[in-house]
């Protein structure tokens, strides 16, 4: 590894509806990424809980910063301390005050186990293709603004999902430029195999950065299906790291050196207008 580079760590997993299950195979995953060399790792949307309905993440939403009773936001803080790894903590339902609403809410956690930012999901998913259908908004509430935070050496932006879809989202977290952006998801298999690489290079590519997306990936207990393909762009739009279908652990490298001569050579963040 490049002595200046950062090394980061999609999860993917294949999450069933036991919490305790889904944080036990979470924290495995985190030991591997950090025996990996990893410094920052991404676990997927819904990591803690795929339910067999919708309604069944309002019954483990969690208040905000709630380390006492909220088992879920208590092992990222533990496992970011642990291994000293800074941890973008996929989804986990979070209370809104409302008991039938939830955010779907992406938590990043720094080394020292405190809680470095909050990304609620500001686009909800609705899809309908046969039997298959899906629709958020029945038991989420939308997030309000994009958030990025510095994570070490890191400018990183917080998206999650569907949000994939949505490019100004990912304008406004180029001001000032990211260095990655991040897109915890659990893609449909119809929708993961028509645009799931084709979005994330996109982004990558019109916003010159890395991009790292963990994903849900394989037959979950439920029956559900999802897309998987966890990868790692690089600024190009080259696929530096993928892992297709199961759980596992996909690292590359955040290259200082690699942003900066992109960037050069084809100047387009400051040929922005708009």
């Amino acid at each position: 590894m490049n002595e200046s580079a950062t090394r980061i760590a999609a999860l993917q997993m294949v999450s069933g509806p036991d919490v305790a299950a889904n944080l036990a195979t979470a924290e495995r995953l985190l030991a591997d990424a950090a025996a990996g060399g990893a410094q920052l790792a991404v676990l997927p949307e819904y990591f803690c809980l795929m339910g067999w309905k919708d309604t069944d993440k309002l019954a483990v939403a969690e208040a905000p910063g709630d380390l006492a009773t909220g088992p879920i936001q208590r092992c990222l803080s533990q496992a970011a301390r642990r291994h000293s790894l800074w941890i973008v903590g996929g989804t986990l339902p979070m209370q809104t005050g409302d008991p039938a609403r939830a955010f779907n809410t992406c938590t990043t956690w720094a080394p020292d186990g405190t809680l470095a930012a909050r990304y609620d999901k500001m686009h909800l998913f609705s899809f309908e293709q046969g039997e298959e259908r899906y629709d958020e908004g029945r038991v989420l509430r939308p997030g309000a603004a994009p958030v990025a935070l510095q994570a070490g050496a890191l400018r990183v932006g917080l998206s999650v999902c569907y949000d994939l879809r949505f490019p100004e989202l990912y304008r406004a977290l180029m001001m000032p430029p990211c260095d990655l952006l991040c897109v915890p998801s659990a893609f449909t298999v119809p929708t993961g195999r028509a645009h799931w690489e084709l979005l994330l290079r996109a982004r990558a590519v019109e916003n010159q950065c890395y991009v790292i997306a963990a994903a849900q990936g394989g037959q979950h207990a439920t029956g559900r299906r999802t897309w998987g393909h966890s990868l790692v762009v690089d600024p190009w739009g080259e696929v530096i790291a993928e892992l297709a279908e199961g759980e596992g652990v996909v690292l590359a490298d955040v290259d200082p050196a690699r942003l900066a001569d992109v960037r050069a050579r084809l100047p387009a963040l400051k040929h922005r207008r708009l």
